[in-house]
């Protein structure tokens, strides 16, 4: 890894000594801008999902427990005031819960990087903790994958949501509801 603080440093010295050459030359050889290319990936739900039962519904990074999206959409539909959310999601009218505990696809390397859209490089992790991660490769931050959950102790409060749909139909209230709990059939179903 890239000692950036004494590159830079060497950098500054080639400036006082009056040496722009050496400066450039420095940052161009041995601290380069490489811009990073977004590619603006989106997952289906039910890819979503597959990837969140694999690794037991556990933000990979941290080993936090995190909740099925139609779980926390049944709660500020039944706790709007309470627990609300918002489409957008708005910091300033969404529960942080949202941030905090809700699930989404990481890719371990980032493809900007040069890692693969591919599941052996998706990781589940909350929407916070991938927003703190970035464009960064885990040992930059100093992170570490941890191992997956196990489904049996941590369904994400899939079956909750599953038990309560059944008496209040939170499917035919949401259409997002609707899309992860019919993702969630059928990614339950593939592994039995």
């Amino acid at each position: 890894m890239i000692d950036g603080a004494n590159k830079l440093a060497e950098v500054c010295r080639a400036v006082e000594q009056a040496d722009r050459d050496r400066a450039v030359s420095l940052l161009t050889q041995d601290y380069p801008f490489i811009p990073l290319e977004n590619i603006g990936r989106h997952y289906t739900a039910l890819e979503c999902m597959r990837v969140f039962i694999r690794d037991g519904f556990i933000d990979r990074y941290s080993g936090k427990r995190l909740i099925f999206p139609a779980t926390l959409r049944a709660l500020s539909l039944l706790f709007p005031a309470q627990f609300p959310f918002h489409p957008n999601w708005k910091t300033d009218a969404c529960h942080f819960a949202y941030y905090e505990l809700s699930p989404t696809i990481d890719h371990i390397v980032p493809v900007s990087r040069g890692g693969a859209d591919a599941r052996d490089n998706w990781v589940t992790t909350s929407m916070l903790t991938n927003a703190a991660k970035g464009n960064f490769l885990v040992e930059e931050l100093g992170w570490h994958i941890l191992p997956p959950g196990n489904l049996e102790e941590w369904d994400g409060l899939t079956k909750w949501f599953f038990r309560q749909d059944e008496l209040a139909n939170f499917r035919t209230k949401s259409s997002s509801v609707r899309n992860w709990a019919e993702a969630a059939r059928k990614a339950f179903a593939e592994v039995g």
